[in-house]
C-alpha cells in the first residue's frame, strides 16, 4: 500500500503542484505588459488564472496522499515531515490569500482605463515575488522528501 500512496502523492505533486507553480510565475511579466499597454489585451491571462485555481483545488490530492503516505509509515513525528506539513500549509496560504487574489484584481481592471490598471499595477509587481515564494516552498519541501534530515528508517 505504501507504494501506492507514494506513486499517487508524486504524480500529484508533478500533475497538480507542477502546473499551478508554473502558472503562478507565468502570470505577473503578463499581467504587468497588459496593465502598462497603451491598448491592453489580456491575451493568455484568463487562462493562467484558470489554471492556478484549478489545480490548486486538484493539488489538495498532495497532501491527502502524503499523510496516507507518512500513516502507513509511522513518520508522523519525524522534523522534516512536520517541517514539510507546515511549509505546505503556508505555500496553501500564499496561493489562496495572495497570489490568486492579486491575480483577480488584474483581471478585473483588464478592460479598464489606464488609471483603473495603473491602480493594479503594484499588485502585478507583488505578485512576481509572491508566486516566486509559492514555488520556492515547494522547493524547499521537496528537498525535505528527498533528504529526509534526521530520518533513520528505510
Amino acid at each position: 500500500m505504501n507504494k501506492f500512496f507514494l506513486i499517487v502523492h508524486i504524480l500529484a505533486a508533478v500533475l497538480c503542484v507542477g502546473p499551478v507553480t508554473v502558472a503562478a510565475s507565468m502570470f505577473p511579466p503578463l499581467a504587468r505588459k497588459l496593465l502598462t499597454a497603451e491598448t491592453p489585451d489580456a491575451g493568455g491571462l484568463p487562462v493562467l488564472h484558470r489554471i492556478t485555481e484549478v489545480y490548486a483545488w486538484a493539488s489538495l490530492a498532495v497532501p491527502l496522499f502524503g499523510f496516507a503516505l507518512a500513516g502507513s509509515m509511522h513518520v508522523m513525528g519525524e522534523a522534516w515531515l512536520i517541517s514539510s506539513i507546515v511549509l505546505t500549509l503556508a505555500a496553501a496560504l500564499v496561493l489562496a490569500y495572495l497570489v490568486v487574489p492579486a491575480q483577480s484584481a488584474v483581471l478585473a481592471v483588464a478592460g479598464g482605463t489606464a488609471e483603473e490598471r495603473g491602480a493594479v499595477l503594484s499588485k502585478a509587481k507583488q505578485l512576481s515575488m509572491t508566486s516566486g515564494i509559492f514555488g520556492l516552498l515547494w522547493l524547499i519541501v521537496l528537498v525535505l522528501m528527498v533528504v529526509k534530515p534526521g530520518h533513520h528508517g528505510g
